[in-house]
């Protein structure tokens, strides 16, 4: 599975036209995503404070078989591969939903389900 932090307005629009996009994907060619194990360390570098945010899970298996490419590519400044999905993400894709923000003290946790 893959991970996005999405914002809220385009978790909306996403249940409204049965696919997710964003603004990366349109500036830069594709969708940003995470494994699990990276989810926290983006949160805390790109969302600090937020509380608004919705954590989506997507599987890939059906990414592919949507025709939607999935590359693994290195991100330097993180020193970690990442997954980028060149297109919208159709919304059968989409297996779970969270809300998904800081706590008071500033912190993110990943669901229990995770």
């Amino acid at each position: 599975m893959l991970y996005r932090i999405a914002e809220p307005a385009d978790w909306h629009l996403a249940r409204q036209t049965d696919f997710f996009a964003s603004a990366d994907l349109a500036a830069e060619g594709f969708i940003h995503s995470s494994e699990q194990h990276q989810i926290l360390e983006t949160a805390r570098r790109y969302y600090a404070g937020r509380a608004d945010l919705v954590l989506l899970e997507w599987d890939e298996d059906v990414l592919a078989a949507a025709g939607v490419r999935v590359e693994r590519e290195w991100v330097a400044s993180r020193r970690q591969h990442f997954a980028h999905v060149f297109g919208p993400v159709p919304l059968a894709a989409v297996r779970r939903a969270w809300p998904f923000g800081a706590n008071e003290a500033g912190d993110f946790q990943l669901p229990a389900e995770l």
